[in-house]
C-alpha cells in the first residue's frame, strides 16, 4: 500500500511537471475516443431500429385470382406448417380495400371511379421472434411461394437487403476506423513517454547507479499512461454526452413522440471504452520502454 502511494505520488508529480506534453496526449486520446464513441452510438441505435423492425415484421402472401373459400383452410394449414411462422391471418380483397379507404379518408376521390377491386386476397404472416433474421425470411418466403395458389410474397426485400448491406458496410468501416484511432492513441502516448525518458535520461542512469530497479523506474510511467488514458477517455465521453444532449434537445421537438428513440451509450459500454483508453496508455508506455531499453 505504501509503495502504491509512493508510485502514484511520483506519477502525479511528473504529470504536473510536464503539463503541456500530457495535455496534448490527453486531447488526442479524447478526440480518438470521441470518434470511436460516435461510431458506437450509431451502431447501437441502428441495431435498435433493425430489431424493432424485425419485431413488427409483416409478410404479405398474395393469392392467385379465383381461389375458392374452401381452399383457404388448406393454404393456411400449409403456411403454418413452416417452422418459422407463428401466425397467418386471412384478409379478403374486400376487407383490404375497406382498410385502405379508412386509412386514406382525405384521398377518397381516388376511389370514386373505381370500377372493380384490384387488390388480391392475402395472408398476413408474422414470424416467430427468435427466427426473424434476413436468411430465415428469405428461406421462408421461398418455401411459401412453392405452395399452390400463392402468386407472390412481399416483405420489403429490396429495402431490407439494402439496409442490411449498408449496416454491415458501416460496421466493417467502423471497426477499421476504431482500430486505426486506437493505434494512433497508443503511438502518441508512446511518443510522449519517450520524450520524457530522453529528457530524464541522466536521472535514470544515476538512479540505476545507486541501485534502483527497472520496476522502480517504470511503475510511475505506467501510472502516468493509465492516467492519460482515463482522463482522455472520460473527456471524450463527456464531450460526446454534452453534444448528444444538445442535439437531442432540438431533435425531439421535431420528431413525433414514440416514433423512434435514440439512446446514449450504456454505462457498461462507456466503462469498456474508458478501460480501452487506459489500456492504450499502458501499451504506449510498454512500447516506449521497449524501444528505450533496446537503445
Amino acid at each position: 500500500m505504501e509503495f502504491a502511494f509512493f508510485y502514484t505520488r511520483r506519477a502525479l508529480k511528473d504529470f504536473l511537471g510536464n503539463r503541456f506534453l500530457h495535455a496534448v496526449t490527453i486531447i488526442t486520446i479524447a478526440l480518438s475516443i470521441l470518434i470511436v464513441s460516435t461510431f458506437a452510438i450509431f451502431f447501437i441505435n441502428v441495431n435498435d431500429v433493425m430489431d424493432s423492425w424485425k419485431e413488427g415484421i409483416r409478410i404479405m402472401v398474395y393469392l392467385e385470382d379465383g381461389v375458392h373459400d374452401v381452399q383457404l383452410p388448406e393454404i393456411k394449414s400449409k403456411i403454418l406448417q413452416i417452422e418459422e411462422i407463428a401466425e397467418a391471418r386471412y384478409i379478403s380483397r374486400s376487407e383490404a380495400l375497406s382498410n385502405i379507404k379508412k386509412e386514406m379518408k382525405r384521398q377518397a376521390s381516388l376511389f370514386e371511379n373505381l370500377k372493380y377491386n384490384p387488390l388480391p386476397d392475402i395472408f398476413e404472416i408474422r414470424m416467430k421472434p427468435s427466427t426473424q433474421t434476413w436468411e430465415k425470411v428469405e428461406s421462408m418466403a421461398a418455401a411459401i411461394e412453392k405452395i399452390p395458389h400463392v402468386e407472390g410474397v412481399e416483405y420489403g426485400q429490396r429495402w431490407l437487403g439494402k439496409m442490411t448491406g449498408i449496416f454491415n458496410l458501416f460496421k466493417v468501416s467502423g471497426i477499421i476506423m476504431c482500430s486505426i484511432f486506437f493505434m494512433a492513441s497508443v503511438f502518441i502516448v508512446a511518443n510522449t513517454i519517450r520524450l520524457l525518458f530522453y529528457s530524464r535520461r541522466e536521472e535514470f542512469e544515476i538512479m540505476r547507479l545507486v541501485g534502483a530497479t527497472d520496476s522502480f523506474i517504470k511503475t510511475p510511467f505506467y501510472i502516468e499512461g493509465a492516467i492519460q488514458g482515463f482522463v482522455g477517455g472520460s473527456l471524450g465521453l463527456l464531450i460526446l454526452f454534452i453534444s448528444f444532449m444538445l442535439v437531442m434537445s432540438g431533435v425531439e421537438k421535431e420528431m413525433v413522440s414514440g416514433f423512434i428513440k435514440i439512446r446514449f451509450l450504456p454505462f457498461s459500454l462507456s466503462a469498456v471504452i474508458i478501460l480501452l483508453s487506459m489500456s492504450a496508455g499502458l501499451v504506449g508506455c510498454y512500447l516506449s520502454f521497449k524501444q528505450f531499453l533496446d537503445s
